[in-house]
């Protein structure tokens, strides 16, 4: 039986804290980044916006080279169920639609749409939506047309999440404000200076699902946030839950944070839906409020840059500003930069360039240096000492995973839950042998899941060529039971349309014939000798 962590009060409501499994305390480094509030960053001169900000299939671009859009415009269309729209971030002129660098450790290219701004920041006409007297297919669709993408780090298509599903499957709706990375305020900041809003967001969203409970899960070490959250719960017409939980990372992932506000655990390869949970980040609400209640889609977010810069602070950001010139608004330091990161030391990805644009997944920019971020010891041999073991908030076995990887033994590392892994980097982060296991587990989902889409397409071409095999037999026995059934049916189709004097012409023929072959025969008995 699960053993409560603690009891804290929340509001004027108690709930029982559980606890999951592993966990460390990495350094925070937060507060340098919530000494000022949200700064909202400039028009950029030029915004890149790429077609693939999100999970599923990149929208499809529905503006020409040399159009004019205004700010809010959709100038991608999503395309097919998996996908979002994307929009213009300010008003100017299309000047491309062509292949530049996005946000990516390998610095690949992805199709971009960039505009040229203005100046004028002019809005497209905004009109907000009577969400309660709208079909509620009608109500995602237009979320959808939106853009909006959870923003808590998966962009996994926000209006896909809030189908309730038939029978209902979601009782509670789980505010997530853990933010348990270390140095990323984002989340903090919005709770503190949006508390209100977030809160209309999750009255729409709480409609949509037919939500019976409302929780919002926020570390302890926010308490302003918590404070802001819970004035703002007070005023909401439903009772909502502000449940403040114990400090540790990685308790902001979406299956530990379900685990210690409710005491579910999500099945393996399961989703939140499955124990009656839907989890939404808190700047999400805020997107939905911003498109249903004022008719904005989502061409903004906040985002921390921190780390090796003059200011670290929040930042309220248009999609498509170039990162670099993010980076510029919060000031140079006298260190020397090593590297960026998108996100935090734990999670975040290592960026090859910073002419990148910021994307709805941009919740960070960590500028590192030697100092803050001093080069890892090389790696040693595995000592089988079982302390990633120990830090797995997944409660798998790191150490035989690492094995299996390295033998490319892939199938038994599948086995053994490899894709259970949320790449929290726990297990990097205790291993005393400064083995990078999480990018061993990386590498083997990627050939686990090539191996995969190859097998799908040779199934794919396999049945393709049975299906042909099988419809050239069904054709040919098709064409042979025709010849059988006209050549059945041709003497007694001729009897039917010759003439009285042709009928009697035919049977004289045929007895003509008969007779011949009855002499012939007679002719042959009687030359043959006897003995």
């Amino acid at each position: 039986m699960e053993i409560p962590r603690d009891q804290i009060e929340a509001g004027s409501m108690t709930r029982q804290i559980y606890s999951f499994h592993g966990g460390v305390h990495p350094e925070e480094n937060k507060q340098i980044s919530t000494q000022h509030a949200i700064a909202v960053a400039p028009v950029p001169a030029h915004v890149i916006v790429p077609v693939r900000q999100h999970i599923g299939q990149p929208a499809k671009p529905c503006v020409a080279v040399g159009d004019r859009v205004l700010k809010g415009q959709m100038i991608a269309a999503a395309e097919g169920y998996i996908s979002v729209a994307a929009h213009a971030p300010t008003s100017g002129v299309v000047t491309a639609i062509d292949l530049h660098p996005v946000p990516h450790p390998s610095g690949l290219s992805d199709l971009c749409i960039h505009i040229a701004a203005d100046g004028e920041d002019r809005w497209i006409e905004r009109n907000p939506t009577d969400y309660r007297n709208m079909n509620a297919s009608a109500l995602r669709n237009r979320l959808r047309d939106m853009g909006i993408a959870g923003l808590g780090g998966a962009v996994f298509p926000t209006f896909i999440k809030l189908n309730p599903g038939v029978p209902q499957k979601v009782q509670t709706l789980l505010l997530n404000g853990g933010e348990c990375e270390p140095w990323i305020t984002c989340d903090d900041m919005t709770m503190r200076e949006h508390a209100a809003e977030i809160m209309q967001g999750a009255t729409v969203m709480r409609f949509m699902l037919r939500a019976e409970t409302v929780l919002v899960g926020i570390e302890d070490n926010k308490p302003q946030a918590i404070a802001a959250m819970q004035q703002a719960a007070a005023q909401c017409d439903f009772p909502v839950e502000i449940v403040t939980i114990p400090t540790l990372y990685p308790g902001g992932g979406a299956k530990q944070m379900i685990k210690t506000v409710t005491g579910k655990e999500v099945p393996s390869g399961g989703r939140s839906t499955d124990v009656g949970v839907a989890t939404f980040n808190v700047g999400t609400a805020l997107a939905i409020h911003r498109a249903v209640n004022l008719g904005e889609p989502l061409i903004s977010r906040v985002v921390t840059v921190t780390g090796n810069v003059g200011q670290p602070r929040n930042f309220e950001v248009l999609i498509g500003t170039p990162i670099d010139e993010l980076i510029a608004l919060a000031g140079k330091h006298a260190d020397t930069v090593t590297g960026h990161l998108m996100g935090g030391p734990m999670m975040g990805i290592e960026l090859a360039r910073t002419d990148v644009p910021v994307v709805k997944a941009t919740n960070c920019i960590l500028v590192k240096s030697a100092k803050l971020f001093p080069p890892p010891p090389p790696a040693m041999p595995c000592i089988r000492c079982t302390r990633c073991a120990d830090a797995c908030p997944a409660d798998l076995q790191p150490q035989e995973l690492l094995w299996f990887t390295r033998s490319k033994n892939f199938d038994r590392a599948e086995k053994y839950q490899l894709f259970d892994c949320i790449e929290c980097g726990c297990c990097s982060y205790v291993c005393p042998s400064h083995i990078p296991l999480v990018q061993y587990y990386r590498y083997a989902k990627s050939e686990i899941s090539a191996k995969q889409k190859d097998q799908q397409a040779a199934d794919h071409a396999r049945e393709r060529h049975e299906s042909r095999i099988a419809r050239i037999e069904r054709e040919k026995q098709e064409r042979a039971e025709k010849l059988a059934q006209k050549a059945a049916a041709k003497p007694a189709a001729d009897a039917a349309t010759d003439d009285p004097a042709t009928v009697v012409k035919k049977a004289a023929i045929q007895a003509a014939i008969e007779r011949a072959k009855a002499a012939k025969a007679a002719d042959d008995t009687v030359a043959t000798p006897t003995e």
